[in-house]
């Protein structure tokens, strides 16, 4: 079975970037090129690319500019994450170049806005549950409304009843820490059936192994490749064997 790992690309104010408890940072790596970065991935053969809108996760406003992006990986599958609220800046995103999109927690206080979501992006649209402690914790902009504090397994529950084609589950507390990813979490969400793909705490090929065992369709991948502890040729070798 193929295993997707995604290369995540987090980018503020078109630099390259990390979410900090304290915001945005930039950091040096490829210069600070996303473009580079993303380039270099593609390089290493990679076929989808996981791309975090800083500015639209901490200020509200779109700042991706997915034209250069496009042009250095014209046939990888570009993901857009960056706490998307609504189908209007979804599909704002898919207009724009992206092929799917993932839907930010925050947006899950509101089961209609969930339903319309899905209704309006079908399979162009993951569904992103940011979890700690077995409860959705949703992180960026729109954090600390209703979605916190809503039971994990209850909202997969009817996420699948409305047809969620897809969920993206990143374990908060692991989030640039490099510690391991939380297997038991994927493997309990990659239960309900969907394509289940993992993130947080991956820093090693032994760490996607482990996902992918666990039921996990693929891995968004950031901090491990971005401090060179993953290999992403050899870790794209192994996902296609």
């Amino acid at each position: 079975m193929t295993f997707l790992i995604l290369a995540a690309l987090d980018v503020w104010r078109g630099r390259l970037a990390v979410a900090t408890a304290d915001g945005p940072r930039s950091i040096e790596a490829f210069d600070g090129d996303p473009v580079a970065a993303a380039g270099a991935a593609v390089v290493a053969g990679a076929r989808a690319l996981h791309l975090v809108d800083l500015d639209l996760a901490y200020e509200g406003t779109r700042g991706l500019d997915l034209t250069a992006i496009r042009a250095v990986a014209p046939d990888a599958t570009l993901q857009v994450s960056g706490a998307i609220g609504d189908a209007a800046i979804g599909r704002a995103y898919l207009d724009a170049g992206a092929d799917r999109y993932v839907l930010g927690s925050s947006a899950l206080a509101d089961d209609r806005r969930t339903l319309l979501v899905l209704r309006d992006g079908g399979p162009a649209v993951v569904v992103g549950l940011e979890v700690e402690d077995g409860r959705i914790r949703a992180r960026g902009a729109g954090s600390g409304n209703g979605a916190d504090g809503l039971d994990l397994m209850s909202t997969v529950g009817w996420l699948h009843a409305a047809g969620a084609p897809a969920f993206l589950v990143t374990s908060v507390d692991r989030v640039g820490g490099l510690r391991g990813p939380d297997v038991d979490l994927v493997r309990r969400v990659a239960r309900a059936g969907r394509p289940t793909y993992g993130a947080g705490g991956i820093r090693s090929l032994e760490d996607l192994r482990a996902l992918r065992d666990a039921g996990a369709a693929g891995a968004v991948v950031g901090t491990a490749v971005l401090e060179g502890r993953i290999d992403l040729a050899r870790a794209f070798a192994w996902a296609e064997a």
